[in-house]
């Protein structure tokens, strides 16, 4: 079984929970919504901390304003939109009102603010609006799009330009920051009187809004602590007092006091032996100083050159103490070689937001996946009215959207994120005049972005690299290559689908015949990407033709992998395979990516509307290298002669340690039940080569999301590391049903730093969950 198939439908383990600890946190989970209706407002001390509020654009988002939501030419309506004062979230109107949290849209969550009639509902639905007065927000994840209209120019610039600067700022502040931010929202809402004094059941409710259901008597315990003046009431400092205690990290001050001594201070010697001990590669003298003027808080420790507990916080609480390698998140491999030695981030029936069957089609879902790094996007193009040929999925209910659109969403984003090349792959069912009008869309709208001839007149037969920046290279046939022995031409739709049970071409008998025609223009931009089919690799592979691509769907690249094995991969060195699901995934689910990866298939397509672990996966291998789309691929799956094979990986080489210390604010699953609180376990998945497909996981923790504790060790060996991804779940368990999902974090072994490392996870559409966390310690061992 595979990995990301191991939820907790097994049977569960009877072990006994970790009890609830009381080891504080540093950061506090997304808010919920305002209450009453986003009337009840905490106070500007949030934004004050922001330095934003004697902004004039952020004091207008403050007062709201009535925007008109645009969904069609007929529902236009008007709303009042209102950021909070937590300056992180912006309260909306509703006709019909519902549960707090589905009232408000998060700051951190947006995308891009786009002005004008910049998205596809805009287009067509905005025409009674001056596109001065119009904006787009597009949000991570699968969150539609909010179109809307403002009553003048000035108030939507004024939306524009505060989002920015509050995208800005958001994007700025450290986790410390973040921790004071949050905490005051919450003890704002947990006052429920507003007179900036708690009493304790006040302070029982903001420990159940933080995700901790205490103990009556040690919450009792610590609140009488902090009473000094004897009153049962926290105020000022009292308060202060309070949230000291409550927010404590006791595991990261052992490690600190490890290190620092009886003075309770890190020298420059001191945290360079820290670093030596977390295998830093740049531990030296000059790094330890380098961290301490960057992290330490205290001007007077930073000029002696001393680090105090809170630096040491801020510094394992920031991207150099987290468990990515910093030194992966921009482009750091080589991106010189030609495109079969990559693996190419690729969307399967790209123009779908939700189901193959009924589901809408929409350029807006070129955007998202050219937002989420996608470099191959796929195109299925049947006659249109007027001429003009239109992409769905064909012979289904799902809507259509024209192919010149297409065409502008990509010239338009393909390159906002990523600078590296796209391909166009075709599903060609148009006869001949309607490819003819294709090409020319292509030609008119791309211009010099389009490949229309070969590079290097030297090499015609080697494929480009990834250095070919903000060109668009066309996957399609072409006329010489593309006849069968008895001379017919085939077409894409053809090659797509060799195997006879799936996906069988249907339609009348006209149109059969248009999709077996090649017009010559169309033929012509197929200059890099040839379409060819892959009719066998055994008893030898046949001479290595790099411009030409083979497709596959999942359970033919199956029957490859498992029969031909090593010939495939060594295929796969010189050409580039595409592989589909199968085309009887109805709900558009997905298939997994790591069996294809590990025989070296570059364009492993996937569903990226559908939301999974297998997305999880795609978005943790194309995590690195600036997210730009390619990962070159390990050695092994790069040279010609390779003798590599997955399902004979040879003895294990690395034994991977992680310790799961703790969790830090863990985000409530039911905003709307104070009394519902999580009990996290954790879960760490390896996917790899079949022998390295492993499964473990932690007892869980009851009631207790804030600051769980388990501090326990798990341990993998591993045959084929450089190969393996490694995805960090947390769950919340439950002894009757299947556990429910709370966040995940995937990334490649060979980007996890070693030693003490905070792990930052994200939902399940792949959004932050910032500022929830978990902290564990790496090894990784190599024999």
């Amino acid at each position: 079984m595979l990995c990301g198939r191991w939820r907790s439908r097994h049977r569960r383990r009877e072990e006994p929970p970790v009890p609830a600890q009381v080891a504080a946190p540093v950061a506090l989970p997304s808010p919920p919504a305002p209450q009453d209706g986003g009337n009840k407002r905490p106070g500007l001390r949030a934004l004050k901390k922001m330095g934003l509020t004697e902004d004039e654009d952020v004091r207008a988002m403050l007062r709201g304003s009535r925007l008109c939501k645009i969904r069609s030419r007929t529902w236009q309506k008007e709303r009042l939109y209102r950021l909070q004062e937590d300056g992180l979230s912006v309260w909306f109107q509703r006709r019909i009102p519902r549960a707090p949290s589905q009232h408000i849209f998060f700051v951190q969550h947006i995308e891009a603010v786009r002005e004008g009639h910049q998205s596809e509902g805009l287009r067509r639905f905005g025409g009674a609006f001056e596109p001065a007065r119009c904006l787009t927000i597009a949000f991570k994840g699968r969150r539609k799009n909010l179109d809307l209209a403002a009553p003048t120019a000035e108030e939507a610039q004024r939306w524009v330009r505060g989002l920015a600067k509050l995208r800005a700022r958001l994007d700025a502040m450290s986790q410390r920051e973040r921790l004071d931010h949050w905490i005051h929202f919450y003890l704002h809402r947990a006052d429920s009187n507003q007179d900036s004094k708690m009493s304790f059941k006040e302070i029982k409710n903001l420990l159940r809004m933080v995700n901790v259901d205490m103990n009556d008597m040690y919450a009792y315990g610590l609140f009488k602590e902090c009473d000094r003046s004897n009153n049962e009431w926290l105020e000022g400092p009292e308060i202060e007092e309070f949230l000291r205690r409550l927010l404590k990290r006791p595991e990261l001050e052992e490690i600190f006091h490890r290190y620092s001594g009886e003075d309770r201070v890190l020298s420059t010697p001191e945290l360079l032996e820290f670093l030596e001990d977390q295998g830093e590669d740049d531990a030296t003298l000059a790094h330890a100083q380098q961290l301490i003027h960057t992290y330490e808080l205290n001007e007077t420790a930073k000029q002696h050159e001393l680090m105090t507990l809170d630096g040491f916080m801020m510094y394992l609480l920031s991207p150099e103490g987290a468990a990515l390698n910093p030194a992966h998140t921009c482009v750091f491999q080589d991106m010189n070689q030609p495109l079969a030695h990559y693996f190419i981030s690729s969307s399967h029936n790209t123009y779908l937001t939700d189901s193959q069957i009924g589901g809408p089609s929409s350029t807006e879902a070129y955007v998202r996946a050219f937002a989420q790094g996608c470099r191959c996007v796929e195109l299925d193009c049947w006659e249109g009215p007027g001429g003009e040929p239109v992409i769905y999925h064909g012979h289904t209910l799902t809507s259509k959207i024209l192919f010149r659109d297409v065409i502008q969403a990509v010239r338009d984003h393909a390159f906002t994120l990523s600078p590296y090349p796209v391909i166009l792959s075709l599903e060609n069912h148009c006869g001949l005049e309607q490819q003819a009008a294709m090409a020319r869309h292509l030609h008119t709208i791309l211009g010099d972005m389009l490949v229309t001839q070969l590079l290097d007149s030297q090499n015609p037969e080697e494929l480009p690299s990834p250095e070919l920046k903000g060109r668009v290279l066309v996957k399609g046939k072409r006329l010489p290559a593309a006849r069968n022995e008895d001379g017919r031409i085939l077409s894409d739709r053809e090659e797509d689908n060799e195997d006879e049970d799936e996906e069988e071409e249907a339609g009348a008998p006209e149109q059969r015949r248009r999709a077996k025609q090649i017009s010559p223009e169309l033929s012509a931009l197929a200059v890099y990407c040839c379409a060819s089919r892959l009719r066998t690799l055994r008893p030898a592979p046949a001479p290595p033709q790099p411009c030409q691509v083979s497709s596959l769907s999942e359970r033919k690249a199956k029957k490859l992998i498992r029969e031909a094995g090593n010939s495939f991969i060594r295929h796969n060195a010189c050409q580039l395979t595409r592989v589909y699901p199968l085309g009887l995934r109805m709900n558009s689910a997905n298939y997994n990516p790591q069996e294809m990866w590990n025989s070296g298939c570059q364009l492993v397509a996937l569903n990226f509307q559908t939301p999974g672990y297998e997305m999880d996966l795609n978005a943790g291998r194309f995590l690195i290298n600036g997210q730009c789309g390619y990962v070159l691929k390990p050695t092994c799956l790069r040279q010609p002669d390779t003798t590599f094979d997955p399902e004979c990986p040879g003895p294990p080489r690395t034994t991977f340690t992680i310790q799961v210390l703790t969790a830090q604010q863990l985000p409530k699953l039911n905003a709307e039940k104070p009394n519902s609180i999580v009990d996290p376990l954790v879960r760490i998945e390896i996917h790899g080569v079949p022998a390295d497909c492993a499964c473990k996981e932690t007892n869980y923790v009851l009631n207790n999301g804030f600051n769980p504790r388990w501090g326990q060790t798990l341990q993998f060996q591993l045959r084929a590391p450089e190969l393996v991804l490694v995805r960090f779940v947390v769950e919340d368990y439950d002894a009757t049903s299947p556990n429910d999902f709370v966040g995940q974090f995937t990334l490649p072994l060979s980007s996890l730093k070693q030693g003490y490392r905070h792990i930052h996870l994200l939902s399940k559409d792949g959004a932050s969950l910032s500022p929830a966390t978990l902290f564990v310690h790496i090894c990784i061992q190599r024999s």
